[in-house]
């Protein structure tokens, strides 16, 4: 059984190649089919190896270099259920989005299929392997794909320019990670994971280590997005292919969260674990800073893809603050809100692409009551918001469950205020869009944005140039499935119990060295299950309540905003202002705030870690 584990990215990158070679002679018809069949195969194989790992964990030595005395030279895929199931995720939303793909194009040029599942393959393979240097290679192999991706429509202008804002910002993690990378290995001479955690054990967290660990953490926060290090993610959304926002949004930058925490809690866990209120404090204050500029950023958007995007660094800002508690419980929280927030991001951005599919436009105002013709669009469009605002008892509600359960129980219980407040925030502005684009509700231009709303409705790129005047059935089909299967995980009997269970092994820094290096299989013993009380559920509704509140606010409170003070306006109009141009597009803004972010959270870190 353990030989599969390496089937998964083989498969992928063996069909890319296989449809590059042969791309003269083959049809598109041909290229789709055998592009969902690898996708398919590797579904298949993740599940297996899944439903394996959830039984034992695998450790996987490629060409059978096994450690010898706690000592590694060979490479391995280290496979629990936490990371065989963001693969499967990962596979999952892929094969959906190509699945999406076969009637949102009428065209396909260049080397679309095969950067799909060349991003795939890097995905799956960053999930899976357990050795440190692997990890960023594949990480810059996904990077890499997503960079063309973005820029897939050459011809035009935006997408090369939110390619390369994509490309720099991240290249420059990239390097970060790297040099964090070197300085590891010449303290404990290890690549693998399991072994660099050992030999620092006994070390205490000195400057290199700290340095080290600043390093990763922002490289990988910044694929994930986190303030200051997130400016990269919108432009990119806003002229990416609709199919590949579904991936951007839906599980890439939920791996950068995931290597976060594997990070933590296999190679730093020991010499931080003196230190582990100050680093929560650290990782909180990162994750709330993001979680509350993003949603208030989704808030002012009239660019739905923009707005989604938002929505997405809102909801990493959660997550952030669930792998800052440093518990085994928030991580199971993240855990199960990924697949949730995964699969309904998805959906919602399938959803747009149906609006810009019939009506060539993904503009708010320029789509007002245009959806009326497409009734089944917009229910799945609330559904969708809904599920973003953690809507009892589905997937999204057990996550955040979870997470105010952890918060709660480590002193930061403060920290509900803040999910709850996004998540209205998020689920208001997608319902807001719902109203106004598929009942006809609110005016049709919104004078209280003035000219930057109108700068966000020009950022609309030609992805799609021409109106229609049908819908293909299977671009519905394909995101309610999403938004079934969204809303199915957590009513699944056994399912959110499964995912705590994995998460408290999943933290359990001494067993993963033991089955990694020492072969031996770990014995935890059974650990109690959360259960949803009635003051969840009580938040839960808080959340739809306020989410109904933006949304109204959204689209009927311009009398309200008229009413106050001229002061209070100016000065609100002001910050507003301010912010927005923040987000200007431009490189060396975006650099120099990375570098300021980097900077702050590392003097930070050297301060209160020592």
């Amino acid at each position: 059984m353990p030989a599969i584990a390496t089937l998964p990215v083989v498969v992928a990158f063996l069909a890319a190649t296989v449809l590059v070679s042969l791309r003269p002679v083959l049809r598109r018809a041909l290229t789709d089919t055998a592009t969902c069949a690898a996708v398919a195969a590797m579904i298949a194989l993740l599940a297996i190896l899944l439903a394996k790992a959830a039984h034992e964990p695998i450790a996987y030595w490629l060409g059978g270099w096994r450690p010898r005395h706690g000592v590694t030279i060979g490479i391995s895929l280290s496979i629990d259920p936490i990371g065989a199931g963001i693969a499967l995720l990962s596979a999952v939303l892929v094969g959906a989005a190509m699945a999406y793909s076969l009637r949102y194009f009428d065209a396909v040029r260049g080397l679309f299929q095969p950067l799909m599942l060349l991003f795939a393959g890097a995905m799956a393979g960053f999930c899976l392997t357990g050795d440190l240097f692997n990890l960023i290679v594949f990480f810059e192999l996904m990077g890499v794909v997503a960079y063309a991706l973005t820029a897939f429509r050459i011809e035009e202008r935006a997408p090369i320019q939110g390619a390369i804002n994509f490309a720099i910002t991240n290249s420059i993690a990239g390097y970060a990670m790297f040099i964090a990378v070197a300085m590891l290995y010449a303290r404990t001479g290890a690549l693998n994971m399991a072994q660099i955690g050992a030999a620092l054990d006994g070390h205490r967290a000195d400057p290199l280590v700290i340095v080290a660990m600043v390093l990763l953490f922002a490289g990988f926060l910044t694929k994930a997005a986190a303030v200051p290090l997130h400016f990269w993610l919108a432009d990119a959304h806003a002229v990416a292919p609709t199919p590949v926002c579904v991936l951007f949004s839906g599980v890439m930058i939920e791996l950068g969260i995931y290597a976060v925490a594997r990070l933590y809690w296999v190679v730093f866990a020991g010499p931080m674990h003196a230190h582990v209120v100050a680093l929560r404090a650290i990782l909180v204050a990162v994750g709330v800073t993001t979680a509350l500029v993003g949603a208030l950023m989704c808030s002012l958007q009239r660019h739905v893809k923009r707005l989604l995007a938002f929505s997405s660094i809102s909801h990493i800002g959660m997550f952030v603050c669930g792998i800052g508690l440093l518990e085994h419980r928030a991580l199971a929280g993240v855990a199960v809100y990924v697949v949730g927030h995964g699969l309904t991001k998805a959906a919602l951005f399938m959803c747009a692409g149906v609006l810009l599919h019939r009506f060539a436009t993904i503009d708010e105002f320029e789509l007002h009551g245009r959806g009326r013709a497409l009734p089944l669009l917009g229910v799945l469009v609330a559904l969708g918001a809904l599920f973003l605002a953690a809507i009892p008892p589905f997937t999204t509600f057990s996550g955040k469950s979870l997470l105010e359960a952890s918060a709660s129980g480590t002193g930061y219980g403060w920290l509900i205020a803040v999910f709850i407040l996004v998540s209205a925030a998020t689920g208001g502005a997608v319902l807001r869009v719902a109203a106004r684009v598929f009942l006809g509700w609110g005016p049709r231009t919104e004078p209280a944005f003035g000219r930057l709303q109108k700068l966000a409705a020009e950022e609309e790129v030609g992805e799609l140039s021409e109106e229609r005047d049908e819908t293909p059935p299977l671009m519905l089909i394909v995101p309610a499935l999403l938004l079934a299967l969204a809303a199915a995980v957590a009513l699944i009997p056994g399912a959110v119990p499964a995912i705590e269970n994995a998460a408290a092994r999943f933290t359990d820094h001494g067993a993963y060295a033991t089955w990694v290096l020492a072969g031996a299989p770990p014995h935890w013993p059974p650990r109690p299950v959360s259960h949803v009380s009635g003051a969840d559920v009580s938040y839960g509704l808080a959340s739809i309540a306020g989410a109904l509140g933006f949304a109204a606010l959204g689209l009927f409170g311009r009398p309200l905003r008229a009413a106050l003070p001229a002061r209070v306006r100016v000065r609100g109009l002001a910050a507003v202002h301010a912010l927005r141009r923040l987000h200007d597009g431009h490189i060396g803004d975006y650099i120099a705030w990375w570098t300021a972010g980097a900077g702050v959270i590392g003097g930070t870190c050297l301060i209160a870690l020592r």
